[in-house]
């Protein structure tokens, strides 16, 4: 027993080397000076004996669970934060949790596809509408008097005069077009669209038919029918395309749908942007008038060999009849080389094309680009053999104009307005 007031013994006054656990070598342990609210009495009718064993308990509060290397917990070196195995990586282990994210190759081609579709779109518009606007809708067939019913099908008329508006003079010089004033029709065709197949018909300049009573596109009044005979050019100088089409209608029975018109400048300039039409010809020819110098054989012209192509006549015994042949031949050709991939695939061709012809072109107020589209479709089946192009038949002339056949005249009219098959031929 200890004679210390407060009951400690010398060992724990702190009178011994062990007094505070096995080599300590602190006087009093850090947990009893810091905590003395810890210290726990000894009785009194029991002898003090201390090893250390509980102020070591006390002095490091962590070591009462016992020391864990890692190894019970699976923990390794390594492996620091993880918990039950699982987590991120850390400076020395390979990373672990979800694996790299691969591209969404699906969602790149979806938003790639719709992004094209979108500029394909905006594109056709924006030409569509720019086109449309090049148009010269400068014929009112409204302005026509005492139509024919329409049939079935569509029915063109396609001229081509020898207007050289715009054109400079040494132009008129290289194209062999001459300076005469004012314009007249050079060409002149029917086209009729349908569902038996598409027919080319060409009108010969010199067709004789008669003025019928019209009312004047300018001066609006209305001008009686004398039985006046006149080639067919005649009417279209006299009062412009609406008088035409209405001697074409009176002398045909036929209704006609659209009126297309294209002058010279204008024709080379197309021929010229698509890069040329070649042609095969059985023989060649010569013509002063017209320009034209061409060896047989095939041949890519370009726009002024097309344009002495087209207007030659004198170099043919057959002159007018001939020449509309040639002009069928080669319109034919230059609509399937503008309708064809090479050229509407290509904006470097087919913008300049569409310029060229839009800018040259005269069509009626009711003519839209489908309208027209649907025409050079037509013309290119033509040339490529699921059409048919023919003259207009004809039985004789008189005083050097020629006769139409009336009645093959009447039996083609019928059969475009019943939309069957052609089978009327030209004389």
């Amino acid at each position: 027993m200890s004679d210390w007031p407060d009951g400690r013994s010398d060992r724990q006054r702190g009178g011994g080397r062990g007094g505070y656990g096995r080599g300590s070598a602190s006087a009093r342990p850090e947990g009893a000076r810091v905590m003395p609210h810890v210290q726990r009495p000894v009785p009194q009718q029991q002898p003090s004996y201390d090893d250390g064993y509980d102020d070591l308990h006390r002095q490091e509060p962590s070591r009462q669970q016992g020391y864990d290397s890692g190894y019970n917990t699976g923990q390794v070196y390594g492996q620091h934060g993880r918990a039950g195995g699982n987590g991120g990586g850390d400076d020395f282990g390979p990373p672990s949790g979800r694996p790299a994210r691969t591209p969404n190759w699906r969602k790149r081609i979806k938003w790639t596809a719709i992004t094209l579709v979108t500029v394909l779109v905006v594109t056709s518009v924006a030409t569509y509408f720019w086109a449309d606007s090049k148009l010269h809708r400068d014929v009112d067939l409204s302005k026509v008097i005492d139509r024919p019913e329409a049939g079935d099908g569509t029915n063109y008329l396609i001229v081509g005069t020898d207007s050289r508006e715009g054109m400079s003079a040494a132009e008129k010089k290289e194209l062999h077009t001459g300076s005469a004033e004012g314009k007249r029709t050079d060409t002149m065709m029917l086209l009729h669209v349908g569902d038996n197949g598409d027919t080319l018909v060409s009108l010969p300049r010199d067709s004789n038919v008669t003025i019928p009573t019209f009312k004047g596109a300018e001066s609006g009044k209305t001008y009686q029918g004398t039985g006046r005979q006149v080639k067919l050019n005649a009417a279209y100088a006299e009062d412009g395309p609406e008088l035409l089409v209405r001697t074409v209608e009176a002398n045909t029975g036929l209704h006609i749908d659209h009126y297309a018109e294209i002058g010279f400048g204008g024709f080379a300039s197309i021929v010229d942007a698509v890069g040329g039409v070649e042609m095969n010809l059985k023989q060649g020819f010569k013509d002063k008038w017209s320009g034209a110098d061409f060896k047989a054989g095939k041949q890519t012209l370009d726009g002024q060999q097309a344009l002495a192509f087209v207007r030659t006549r004198h170099a043919f015994a057959t002159s007018d009849l001939q020449r509309t042949k040639n002009q069928q031949a080669f319109l034919a050709a230059l609509a399937h080389k503008v309708a064809s991939p090479t050229t509407v695939m290509n904006p470097f061709k087919l913008y300049p094309t569409l310029g060229a012809g839009l800018d040259s072109l005269v069509v009626d107020k009711d003519m839209s680009l489908w309208d027209l589209g649907s025409m050079f479709l037509a013309m290119k089946s033509v040339s490529g053999g699921d059409g048919k192009s023919m003259n207009m038949p004809t039985a004789g002339s008189v005083g050097g104009n020629l006769l139409w056949d009336k009645t093959k005249v009447k039996q083609l009219v019928e059969q475009f307005n019943n939309d069957e098959k052609v089978t009327v031929t030209s004389s």
